[in-house]
């Protein structure tokens, strides 16, 4: 509660040494305040006991604290409210290219390599505040899932359609998938722009080379971060469909053309990543988010409120009250 409340002058807290100083004085000299009268008896005056001689040390009281309240207005007491707005001048705009063959649906990732990509992209989505992002899908040919945006539940909820689709061609298309992600960025004005397209096979269908791709990629300054996904040696894949429509699983090969997928990263100025199991994917797409950084610009703004006032009238108050008392009840003791 306190953490916001401030003295702008707190040298001037210097000055409350002196009031012990001048109390001290005052109770050494308090027996020099009244006038003497020496007589031999006081059997013929009979006075009743009084509380006045000794509530008269109050007047000082107040004095003392009036000077006090006085002093720490001087060093002006006030509350700040700091609020911050974060700005991003300069944002980079990303594109994820996502595999949705058939073979994404193998289970060496949990619960298989098209929902742990995903829930891992999804993430990644939510910490780039600053970012604009699009999605592109492909499998045998591409499309645009969501063009460049910087509205992100557009892009979650564009990303958590995706799916495995059988209207789209079967294969991997990889340099169509490339060449897609490259036409919705090369006319972008954002300070860096950015693929990362995610793979788990070869190239194997579509009329683009990946190689030609990743040249247009090259021409309109395109960083490409490539991942290939899948485990070492077998993995339990669909390899047929069932009569009620569901997927055969059993264990095939897994191939990915690791060479084309680090050529195609080099070229551009990106890097390959191969995501093994679920640990791995996240801590490539980490990896990704940390390499490519969004200047943000911090603007704060303080509003001061400043809390001298009340001191300072209830400080008069009490020097009112001292010299009105001082003046009526305790005057003949002055």
């Amino acid at each position: 509660m306190l953490d916001n409340f401030t003295f702008e002058n707190p040298q001037f807290f210097w000055l409350l040494l002196l009031l012990p100083i001048a109390a001290a004085w005052y109770f050494w000299k308090r027996n020099k305040q009244l006038p003497e009268l020496k007589i031999s008896s006081v059997k013929g005056f009979k006075a009743k006991p009084s509380l006045l001689p000794l509530l008269r040390h109050g007047l000082f009281l107040l004095r003392l604290l009036a000077l006090a309240l006085l002093i720490t207005a001087m060093a002006r007491p006030r509350t700040t409210d700091v609020s911050t707005k974060t700005t991003s001048t300069q944002g980079i705009d990303i594109v994820l290219a996502i595999d949705v063959s058939g073979s994404m649906l193998a289970r060496d990732l949990k619960p298989n390599r098209l929902e742990a990509l995903k829930g891992v992209a999804a993430e990644f989505i939510k910490g780039r505040p600053s970012d604009r992002i699009g999605l592109v899908v492909y499998a045998g040919e591409s499309f645009t899932k969501t063009p460049v945006t910087s509205d992100k539940a557009i892009v979650l909820s564009a990303l958590a359609d995706i799916e495995f689709n059988t209207a789209l061609e079967n294969g991997t298309a990889i340099g169509m998938g490339l060449a897609t992600a490259v036409n919705r960025l090369k006319d972008s004005k954002a300070k860096s722009k950015v693929i990362i397209l995610l793979t788990d096979g070869v190239n194997n269908a579509g009329f683009i080379d990946p190689k030609i791709a990743s040249e247009l990629a090259v021409e309109y300054k395109i960083k490409t971060y490539t991942i290939g996904v899948g485990t070492n040696g077998m993995a339990l894949s669909p390899v047929a469909v069932m009569p009620n429509g569901q997927f055969q699983y059993g264990l095939a090969q897994v191939e990915i053309d690791e060479k084309l997928l680090q050529e195609v990263a080099h070229v551009t100025g990106g890097k390959y990543f191969r995501a093994t199991n679920n640990e791995k994917l996240e801590s490539i797409y980490e990896e990704i988010d940390s390499l490519e950084k969004t200047e943000v610009e911090e603007l704060k703004y303080t509003n001061y409120e400043e809390n001298f006032r009340p001191l300072l009238l209830l400080a008069g108050l009490l020097l009112i009250m001292e010299l009105f008392l001082r003046f009526t009840v305790f005057r003949s003791f002055i």
